[in-house]
């Protein structure tokens, strides 16, 4: 696998310097910057939006955030490039008193999670989809074991991709530092349902509503 400089990223229409919230979409391994367009078509937020693709190259053409070694338990070096490079980009291309909203799927989950954890006060209510968290205590986990920021937590109940000892970590983490809408779907396997987009959906246009 071979690591990108910068990221690429596909965008709405809209101005990302035209909200006080733009969502950032962040895909799952060995996938790409389009993959989660037709999610967030779905969603229907009414907010600016930005799909980025991950720095690492992997063999089928896609993207990932970092390699995997232990399924589950990555190495947290090459999770906190990832975060660097992402807030790399924002601060190129938003305006500094935006704040992101990002929504991951898989590895991408996790990555959401780690905006939230490195930088509280940029972020707004994460969506992590089938994802888990690293195990590294990160820079602003004591602020938000503090605030308990909302956080929405989906996954499959036949999701056999992330490991049970992921879950188990990302449960205490979750338990401990957010508040969190968490939702386990029965008969989801490493996937996104339906019913899980209108939770989405409604999730975070009740936080984008009551963000002063």
């Amino acid at each position: 696998m071979s690591s990108n400089r910068a990221l690429k990223a596909v965008a709405t229409g809209a101005s990302l310097s035209g909200s006080d919230v733009v969502v950032l979409a962040l895909h799952g391994y060995g996938s790409n910057e389009r993959d989660l367009v037709g999610l967030l078509d779905a969603l229907a937020l009414d907010l600016p939006w930005a799909s980025l693709r991950a720095p690492v190259d992997t063999p089928n053409g896609g993207a990932a955030w970092f390699p995997i070694s232990t399924p589950g338990n990555p190495e947290a070096a090459p999770v906190l490039q990832a975060t660097e490079m992402i807030w790399a980009w924002v601060d190129e291309h938003l305006a500094e008193g935006t704040r992101v909203l990002p929504i991951g799927f898989s590895q991408g989950g996790l990555m959401a999670t780690q905006l939230l954890r490195t930088r509280p006060e940029r972020v707004v209510a994460p969506v992590v989809l089938g994802g888990f968290v690293l195990g590294a205590v990160q820079a602003g986990d004591d602020e938000l074991a503090a605030g308990r920021p909302r956080l929405f937590w989906g996954r499959g109940a036949d999701d056999a991709v992330i490991t049970a000892d992921a879950v188990v970590r990302t449960t205490d983490w979750v338990e401990r530092h957010v508040s969190a809408a968490t939702h386990v779907y029965p008969g989801l396997a490493h996937g996104i349902s339906a019913q899980e987009v209108a939770d989405v959906r409604t999730f975070v246009r009740t936080v984008v509503a009551s963000v002063g």
